[in-house]
């Protein structure tokens, strides 16, 4: 720590300015609050469910958490429960191990209810769609309204498809 002190007391502070933001990613936020807004009239809820993922989905899951994406002041939550969920957003392929984990939080969660498969790994089964231990894409399980492809898919792109699933939801495009 002494070292540290030192060495900023020698060569000082750095002086860059901090990075500009996008003002365009401001804008389409804002339109995504209010279209969930709109269709909802609340907050969405969402339960994360990781089916077998290598956890490169769920990094970018988490950074809709931080400080520039504000998920929460969007009027989207993460919850604990799939008794509390709007919508299901599962990441990695269909583990055998988690088949029936996933059907049991399918069916627990209430009417109408989306599910969203995020990443190359829900969506198609990915590098690992041949493994043994994998029963494929979540859509061979559950009917899935909204797949986000990518490997991982950015923040911002996860940020569309659950928009585009709400919106799905308002045109009355549910399942049942």
């Amino acid at each position: 720590m002494w070292q540290l002190i030192k060495q900023y007391a020698r060569t000082g502070f750095p002086g860059e300015p901090a990075p500009t933001g996008d003002d365009a990613w401001h804008t389409e936020a804002q339109q995504i609050r209010q279209d969930l807004l709109d269709i909802l009239g609340r907050a969405l809820c969402i339960r994360h469910i990781d089916a077998g993922s290598c956890n490169g989905c769920e990094l970018e899951i988490h950074a809709l958490n931080n400080p520039y994406y504000n998920l929460e002041g969007l009027g989207i939550k993460f919850v604990a429960s799939p008794r509390h969920a709007d919508m299901l957003l599962i990441t990695g392929p269909l583990a055998l191990n988690m088949r029936e984990a996933v059907r049991h939080a399918y069916d627990a969660t209430p009417h109408p209810k989306l599910v969203v498969a995020a990443g190359e790994c829900a969506c198609t089964g990915g590098i690992f769609k041949d493994s043994y231990a994998v029963c494929g894409p979540i859509a061979t399980l559950l009917p899935v309204d909204v797949t986000i492809p990518g490997c991982p898919p950015r923040p911002v792109d996860l940020l569309r498809g659950i928009r585009s699933a709400c919106i799905r939801r308002g045109n009355g495009a549910e399942h049942q």
